[in-house]
């Protein structure tokens, strides 16, 4: 665990890859805190709309002041949607960019004031930032942009000690993906692209996130950093 003060923070964590960080930031030694939209059985879990400014802000001020402030803080809130370009609505565009960018935006905003020297943001992004998908428009759109606000805020908030990075999963088996996973032939084909031949649990990314939160990732930000078993090397499978 890192040598600050306050507990970790994991918003998205109740379930798929946030709730794998969370689990291994806990088992790092961390007070784990969760915000979800659906925040499930965990206990002491905060229902949150990270879509929602007031209420993000009103969440974190709430928690730091309770735990005298954070150490680290993950963004892990996403969504996603396979529609053609030409055929995506304005609501859905609002709804993948609202949770995927303005989210990480207001939470990161809102946390960066309680995060002491040494704290951390991580923020969970995407191979698919760095090259299109058939289908997935606003979610690459989004993810890119989620990467280019950690740069700016490594930059920015470095001065003070923070820490920003991005991690980038590839295909993880996560609620989110279980529907596509299911089509014929899709599984297969993302394994035949995948230079490791197999697909990630929610611990594969979840351990690099932890490391980056402890004292073994002191002297990194600002990196995107892939954990996709080498799929980023190779072409995307198609979704639709």
């Amino acid at each position: 665990m890192a040598d600050v003060s306050g507990p970790a923070l994991v918003v998205g964590g109740s379930s798929g890859i946030g709730r794998a960080c969370a689990e291994a930031l806990a088992a790092s030694g961390w007070d784990t805190k969760v915000f979800d939209l659906k925040p499930g059985e965990e206990e002491d879990a905060v229902a949150l709309d990270v879509r929602d400014r007031e209420a993000v802000f009103g969440a974190v001020d709430e928690l730091a002041a309770a735990a005298g402030g954070l150490g680290a803080v993950v963004y892990a809130a996403g969504t996603a949607r396979v529609t053609p370009i030409l055929e995506i609505e304005g609501r859905e565009w609002d709804l993948v960019m609202g949770v995927n960018l303005a989210g990480a935006f207001h939470v990161l905003q809102a946390a960066a004031p309680h995060l002491a020297a040494g704290g951390s943001f991580t923020a969970i992004s995407s191979i698919d930032s760095r090259a299109p998908v058939p289908g997935l428009a606003p979610y690459c759109a989004s993810k890119a942009g989620l990467e280019a606000l950690v740069r700016s805020a490594a930059l920015e908030l470095g001065p003070a000690g923070i820490r920003c990075n991005a991690v980038l999963p590839g295909l993880v088996r996560t609620p989110l993906m279980e529907a596509q996973l299911e089509r014929p032939g899709v599984e297969d084909a993302f394994l035949a692209q995948t230079p490791l031949r197999g697909i990630a649990g929610g611990g594969e990314v979840a351990d690099v996130v932890a490391f980056l939160a402890s004292p073994g990732g002191r002297w990194i930000t600002g990196a995107s950093i892939p954990v996709d078993g080498g799929m980023s090397l190779t072409e995307h499978p198609k979704l639709h």
